[in-house]
């Protein structure tokens, strides 16, 4: 079946198969490998993206069910060489170690930023509830989140940081 979406602001129409995950689609078929598949079981969050400008886990949702829809996926965060606030804040405050998890949570972040500019940590914590890190204790991300919401416009391109 033809699908058509628009993934991190490009208009897409792709074959894919009925029963086709959206993780997988977006893995395979558009080769936006930046989202990652955890658990398939929906537990760990790794495969979150947004859908709508809301965060899904997309090993439960068909790529079908995507048609007619705006996805964002993590390379879709950055706007050109500039990072995302949310990006800097995990590299500024050292949000990851193995990075797996970093995707979905960078997304989730984004997401509620986006509706709520000024969270408390409790809220951050709520919000990133449903994504497991096995390697940070959490308290890294939430400051990597605090800090993308204390500097929701200053950011360093990814050229500067590479010349710094």
């Amino acid at each position: 079946m033809q699908i058509s979406m628009t993934v991190n602001g490009e208009e897409i129409t792709r074959e894919a198969e009925p029963r086709v995950l959206l993780v997988h689609f977006i893995r395979d078929v558009l080769r936006l490998t930046g989202t990652h598949w955890g658990c398939d079981t929906s537990n760990c969050g790794t495969c979150v993206v947004l859908m709508d400008g809301q965060p899904v886990k997309s090993c439960t949702v068909l790529a079908a069910m995507a048609d007619g829809h705006a996805i964002t996926t993590v390379e879709g965060l950055a706007t050109g060489a500039t990072l995302d606030p949310v990006q800097q804040g995990f590299m500024e405050e050292h949000g990851l170690q193995c990075g797996f998890c970093t995707p979905g949570m960078m997304l989730t972040a984004r997401a509620l930023l986006d509706n709520n500019p000024h969270p408390d940590d409790d809220q951050i914590r709520e919000a990133i509830s449903g994504q497991m890190c096995r390697c940070t204790g959490y308290a890294t991300i939430v400051r990597s989140v605090r800090w993308a919401a204390d500097h929701p416009t200053t950011v360093q391109s990814a050229e500067e940081e590479v010349t710094a």
